[in-house]
């Protein structure tokens, strides 16, 4: 019987190192292109809001530039007709990509660790450092990367020359590692503020996210540092170098669409220092809707609102000099929130019909009983922080 070995393409005859990294690029792509298909709605969402701080920039960058770096990457990788001559030009691509895709997912958690230490200078200087030490050995590195030795029809893969270069690596982990101990001493600190179970704080401050990255990243490293390669054309220490990118990259969004409210100056955290853990009644609540409409003639006339305003809500506490006042078109509100997904980072929309906005000046609405009032009796909570829907 002849040897298989020796009868096929070598596109189909395969070491068993380069097999596996090909097997787990097809995950890759599979993750990337998951990925891309999962967020598209949120993303919609997010591109409509108004502001353009740095965290939305920086999402919308890694959200086309992750999936189309690595489709290109699976180009020369699977194409069977793609010499080693081509790959010789070409396998610098993917470590100069890669460096930038991991430059803006460390600048994402620069800005957020800097901004859930409410502007903390030293967290500033300490996470920026890291930073621009990850970018200087990053594009160092990039000098010192070949093209494997494969056969043409193999696919083109770019390797190290030597084993430091996996310092590539090692500085956007101490990154990475940073951040995830920043983000659990910062949750940790607020349970001082808010008791809640360890679940619910991770869940809340997305800890999980920032695990994920760290735990993918230090995967990456073991196959760096510790695997060794059985010879010049094994590719065994990048195979999950592809992987990492993709997963760190999607955390990385997630970690931007969690943030609760504006995304200007990096976003707000979910527990304020300065907020007083004890819980206080509020008192007496009064809301008093009035119910004149264009053209009222009936039980909205002569409550002193002109004709052709719309309904004004009146929310005061008692013994407050001044009630707040909120024009509440209706009929329209119901529709103007069934689009929002709970999520404040993606939920912001242009106001329009159907929304709730301070008026500019008070309207009396005075006590007749034309109008709908609504005594609440309220408790307020001072440490805690608004419940979203999922």
């Amino acid at each position: 019987m002849p040897d298989l070995s020796q009868i096929l393409p070598p596109y189909l005859n395969l070491p068993p190192h380069l097999s596996a990294h090909k097997y787990f690029f097809v995950c890759t792509l599979t993750v990337a292109a998951w990925d891309t298909l999962v967020l598209s709605p949120r993303t919609w969402r997010l591109l409509r809001t108004r502001e353009w701080p740095p965290l939305k920039i920086l999402f919308h960058f890694l959200r086309v530039f992750m999936p189309v770096e690595f489709t290109i990457v699976g180009v020369a990788f699977f194409d069977t007709k793609w010499s080693q001559a081509q790959c010789s030009h070409f396998f610098l691509f993917e470590p100069i990509c890669t460096a930038i895709l991991l430059a803006a997912c460390s600048l994402v958690h620069v800005i957020r660790i800097h901004a859930i230490y409410e502007k903390s200078r030293n967290v500033l200087y300490s996470m920026g450092g890291l930073l621009a030490l990850q970018v200087v050995v990053t594009a160092i590195c990039c000098g010192f990367y070949r093209s494997t030795p494969l056969k043409d029809g193999q696919g083109c893969i770019a390797e190290p020359k030597s084993n430091w270069v996996g310092i590539y690596w090692l500085s956007a982990t101490l990154t990475y590692t940073a951040s995830f101990a920043l983000a659990v001493h910062r949750s940790l600190r607020s349970l001082k503020v808010k008791q809640l179970s360890y679940w619910k704080l991770m869940l809340r401050d997305g800890l999980n996210l920032y695990g994920s990255i760290w735990a993918v990243n230090m995967v990456n490293m073991l196959f760096w540092f510790i695997i060794k390669p059985t010879g010049p054309e094994d590719p065994v220490r990048t195979i999950v170098t592809s992987m990492a990118a993709v997963l760190t990259a999607s955390m990385t969004m997630r970690i931007i669409l969690a943030v609760r409210g504006s995304l200007a100056k990096g976003g707000s955290y979910a527990v304020s220092s300065s907020s007083n853990p004890s819980r206080s009644r509020s008192g007496n609540t009064t809301h008093v809707l009035s119910s004149a409409r264009v053209g009222a003639t009936g039980a909205g006339a002569g409550t002193g609102i002109p004709p052709g305003t719309n309904p004004v809500l009146s929310i005061g506490r008692v013994g407050a000099d001044q009630p707040a006042t909120y024009a509440v078109p209706l009929g329209a509100g119901d529709k103007a929130g069934a689009d929002w997904d709970g999520k404040s980072s993606v939920g912001g929309r242009d106001q329009k019909e159907g929304d709730i906005f301070p008026v500019d000046s008070p309207v009396e609405v005075p006590p007749v009983p034309e109008g709908v009032r609504v005594t609440v009796e309220s408790e307020t909570d001072f440490g805690g922080y608004a419940k979203e829907k999922n």
